[in-house]
C-alpha cells in the first residue's frame, strides 16, 4: 500500500516538475521575445533620434533658401541677357548687379528742356526693371537723348523715349533702334483689360518678343489700348501736362509706314534722368 502511494507521489511530482519546466521554458521564450521587440524599438527610437539630431543640426547650419541660392533676403535674382544690337546700336555701359531689392519705391526724374517729369516706381512690382533704370541712370545713359517717337491716335497716345543715340544732331533713320548691351524679362504686365495702360503710365517698350525689354520706354498721355505685353514701370506724378502738350503738337509722320507716328514736332530732350529712393 505504501509503495503504491509512493509511486503516485513520484508520478505527481514528475508531472509537476514537467509543468514547471514547461512554464519556465515558456517564460524564457516570452522574455526573449520581449527583449527582441524591446531592442528593435530601441533601435528605431535611437535611429529616429539620430535622424532628428542630424536634421536639426543640419537646419541650424543650413542657410535660408534665398541665401542658399545666393540671393540675399529682400532681393530677387535678375537675368540680363546679352544683346549685340540686332541691327540697332548698342551703348555698352556694362550690366546691373545680379540681384535687386524687391522692397520700397523710387522716384524717377527726367529733367527735360520743357521742364521736369517725375514718376513713382514701386520696386515690389518691378524690382529688376527698377534696378536697370537705377544702373543706367548712374551711367548717365539717357543724358542729352531725345524722345524720338510720338503717336497721337484716337486710342493710342504715347511719347516714346530711351534711345541713347537719339541725341542733339538731328533725327536719323536709326532713331528708336538704340539700347543697352542687355535685355531683360518683362515685369508687372497689366491685368486690367479695360484700361491696361491708363493716362500717366510709364511703360517699357520692347520688340514685340518676350524678354526684349531694354532702355526704351513710353509715357501714356491718355488711356491707351495696347496688348498687355509691356512692363508697367511707374506712374507720372509731375509733368504729365508737358507730355500732353507734346502729344497735342503732333508728329512728322516719319514712322507712319513702320510702327506708326513720327518724331514729335515739339522736341523733348532728356537733359538728365535720375532715380532716387522715395
Amino acid at each position: 500500500m505504501s509503495s503504491i502511494k509512493d509511486r503516485q507521489r513520484a508520478a505527481a511530482r514528475a508531472r509537476l516538475e514537467k509543468e514547471m519546466a514547461e512554464r519556465a521554458a515558456a517564460a524564457r521564450k516570452r522574455r526573449q521575445k520581449q527583449a527582441i521587440i524591446g531592442s528593435a524599438i530601441a533601435v528605431v527610437l535611437i535611429a529616429g533620434a539620430a535622424v532628428w539630431i542630424v536634421t536639426a543640426l543640419g537646419d541650424d547650419d543650413k542657410p535660408a533658401d534665398t541665401a542658399a541660392s545666393g540671393v540675399p533676403a529682400g532681393q530677387v535674382a535678375c537675368t540680363w541677357t546679352p544683346d549685340a544690337g540686332g541691327g540697332g546700336k548698342v551703348k555698352d555701359v556694362g550690366t546691373p548687379p545680379a540681384t535687386a531689392p524687391n522692397t520700397g519705391s523710387a522716384v524717377l526724374t527726367m529733367d527735360t528742356n520743357l521742364g521736369a517729369i517725375k514718376a513713382t516706381v514701386d520696386k515690389t512690382k518691378v524690382p529688376c526693371t527698377a534696378a536697370s533704370f537705377e544702373f543706367l541712370a548712374s551711367k548717365k545713359f539717357w543724358d542729352n537723348s531725345k524722345c524720338h517717337r510720338l503717336v497721337n491716335e484716337a486710342s493710342f497716345k504715347v511719347l516714346q523715349c530711351g534711345d541713347p543715340f537719339a541725341s542733339g544732331k538731328g533725327w536719323r533713320d536709326t532713331d528708336g533702334q538704340g539700347g543697352p548691351s542687355y535685355t531683360m524679362a518683362e515685369e508687372n504686365l497689366p491685368t486690367d483689360t479695360q484700361k491696361p495702360y491708363p493716362a500717366g503710365s510709364i511703360a517699357m517698350a520692347n520688340t514685340g518678343q518676350p524678354g526684349s525689354t531694354g532702355s526704351q520706354f513710353f509715357i501714356v498721355s491718355e488711356d491707351t489700348q495696347l496688348p498687355a505685353n509691356y512692363t508697367l514701370l511707374g506712374t507720372i506724378t509731375e509733368g504729365l501736362n508737358i507730355v500732353k502738350d507734346v502729344v497735342k503738337a503732333g508728329d512728322d509722320g516719319a514712322f507712319a509706314q513702320q510702327a506708326g507716328g513720327g518724331h514729335p514736332k515739339k522736341e523733348v530732350t532728356i537733359k538728365s534722368l535720375t532715380m532716387a529712393a522715395a
